[in-house]
């Protein structure tokens, strides 16, 4: 009796366009479009090295090129063993967040940027951004806004707790603006700006004079007044920038 082989089995469609010349640039951006058209979250499995290689028609060295540039944007993570593989360790966002933080914190580092700089740039971040929170307010964005302040209230602008509640109440407002390329641009002034400020200035700051400032900012965004919202928060932001340029200038 002849057996008849078997039925060919089709292999399933690859997830990823072929990279031209099979560089490890392309396989990078192929799966980036990949995390975003699919709407991947941090934890999800892509696959093995090996798997992917084979969908991407390219050697296993190629591809570790690949990954090692996801690797470096906070976008990936490989793990061995049983169950391993390559996941998704964080979302675009969230690693040009980590990217640009980590960049700015060399840059204050090597003193290639002073913190009056940072400052600077901080007010042509934050200002629109209060303006933006203002025209989106909800009653729910003053409520928190009034949370992050009653934390803080009674607490030395040195300590932890009062530092929590001072990036809580930014990030209130950074949200409530709605854009999260600029809310993305913002983060390394909670990350890295804000720890260095406090090490710097902490015992010169003005709990209280902060605190007015919040009120301020929040009864502008409560009102939904767009431009007293900015107003208020230049005039927040350039409280701090003014500390930095008389310690300096000592």
């Amino acid at each position: 009796m002849i057996r008849s082989a078997p039925p060919a089995t089709t292999p399933p469609p690859s997830r990823f366009e072929p990279p031209r010349g099979g560089a490890s640039e392309q396989i990078a951006l192929e799966i980036r479009r990949y995390l975003l058209s699919h709407g991947l979250c941090p934890g999800d499995r892509l696959g093995t090295e090996q798997e992917l290689a084979a969908e991407f028609g390219v050697s296993r060295p190629t591809l570790r090129e690949a990954l090692r540039l996801l690797a470096g944007s906070h976008l990936i993570r490989a793990s061995t063993g049983p169950g391993g593989g390559i996941f998704m360790a964080s979302t675009p966002n969230e690693g040009m967040e980590r990217n640009l933080s980590e960049s700015i914190a060399t840059m204050l580092e090597s003193h290639s940027v002073s913190l009056y700089e940072l400052l600077d740039a901080r007010v042509y971040l934050e200002v629109p951004l209060a303006g933006l929170a203002a025209q989106n307010a909800t009653p729910e964005t003053a409520s928190e806004l009034q949370t992050a302040i009653d934390e803080a209230e009674g607490n030395h602008p040195a300590s932890d707790t009062f530092r929590v509640a001072d990036a809580r109440f930014h990030r209130v407002i950074a949200a409530t603006a709605g854009n999260e390329l600029l809310r993305g641009f913002t983060s390394w002034t909670l990350d890295v700006l804000q720890p260095s400020l406090i090490d710097t200035i902490g015992e010169k700051i003005d709990g209280a004079s902060i605190l007015e400032q919040h009120r301020a900012i929040r009864r502008a965004i409560q009102r939904q007044q767009p431009a007293a919202a900015q107003r208020a928060m230049r005039l927040h932001l350039e409280y701090l920038r003014d500390l930095v340029h008389a310690l300096d200038s000592r």
